[in-house]
């Protein structure tokens, strides 16, 4: 295994799904901190004709180990923010994928960085997850959650570094396959009224796709602080009764009297069988149902702050990159 340098002598990055929401903003977040970044895309050559950020689209395939090794050739970090489209065939696709990344760190020496989710817990961990929280998921995504972390924290012990931050559910610009946008708004369209997968009176937790970027981004530069494998959660935008996501909705469209719907989770075990989506929100609905809050004072002894946009910027942000309102 090669040897890791220094981040400031070899400021290369592979980001595994740079056309993904998280994988597209850590892109953007480590070209303005001056780093060379590559992404492996199966139309390399039409993602470069198309994109004129500085990103170097390599061709291959993130479940062939013998092309993502050759992407992170030279690489100080791998952005593994890669996930099946349109949720099929996880359990075949997910950790073959874990460990073709964990293959090319260890031939190059990088550090991974994953983007965490509150899957892997059930509920004896629940309401307030922390680091050391149990792992006992009852969902089958959970579970195939739980088993990629493992395999990270069982490569450390042979020197492969990795890097886990966990998150809210995820909104902001340029963000498709997020309950924001799939679930309570229609992109393209003005808002006349959100689709609140909740109920009033239940907390749930949000992360701003730049802020949980930036927070990676600090974790990075913070090398010599991070264990071989470690874990860091964001309390990111907690909303603490399930209205002021929608009240942030409201200001930023203009619509004081802005019409609140329920989700219909009634439709979802009807449609479950043919709509794969529907399958996976069926699947996290307890999600919704609980308030769950993760603790993030291991982050703040880091960072000293966890970076944060205000509710109206992050959402008004959201909903122009949505063609919702007008930037």
């Amino acid at each position: 295994m090669q040897q890791p340098t220094s981040h400031t002598s070899r400021k290369i990055a592979l980001v595994l799904g740079a056309t993904g929401g998280i994988g597209n903003a850590m892109a953007h977040k480590l070209l303005q901190r001056g780093w060379q970044v590559r992404a492996l895309h199966r139309r390399a050559a039409q993602m470069a004709a198309a994109d004129s950020s500085g990103i170097g689209w390599h061709q291959g395939d993130a479940m062939q180990r013998v092309d993502v090794i050759a992407a992170a050739e030279g690489a100080a970090i791998i952005v593994h923010a890669v996930n099946p489209p349109g949720y099929r065939n996880w359990g075949e696709l997910v950790l073959p994928m874990i460990e073709n990344s964990i293959a090319a760190a260890r031939a190059c020496g990088a550090r991974i960085i994953l983007p965490g989710t509150v899957y892997n817990y059930g509920a004896d961990a629940f309401p307030e997850l922390s680091e050391t929280s149990p792992q006992n998921p009852f969902t089958r995504k959970g579970a195939i959650r739980v088993q990629m972390e493992g395999r990270l924290r069982s490569a450390a012990q042979s020197g492969v570094r990795s890097l886990v931050v966990r998150a809210g559910d995820f909104f902001g610009p340029h963000l498709a396959n997020s309950w924001f946008a799939q679930g309570m708004l229609k992109p393209g369209r003005p808002v006349t009224a959100v689709t609140y997968p909740g109920k009033r009176g239940i907390g749930h937790q949000w992360a701003y796709l730049p802020d949980v970027a930036e927070t990676m981004m600090q974790l990075i530069e913070r090398e010599d602080a991070l264990a071989a494998f470690d874990t860091f959660h964001m309390n990111g935008h907690w909303d603490a009764d399930g209205t002021e996501m929608v009240a942030a909705i409201a200001r930023a469209a203009g619509q004081a009297d802005l019409k609140v719907r329920s989700f219909p989770w009634w439709l979802l075990p009807a449609l479950a069988p043919f709509v794969p989506l529907m399958r996976e929100l069926r699947e996290v609905a307890y999600l919704w149902r609980q308030p769950l809050r993760m603790d993030n004072r291991r982050l703040l002894k880091v960072l000293g702050t966890e970076p944060h946009t205000g509710w109206d910027q992050a959402v008004h942000s959201t909903l122009a990159g949505m063609a919702c309102i007008k930037k």
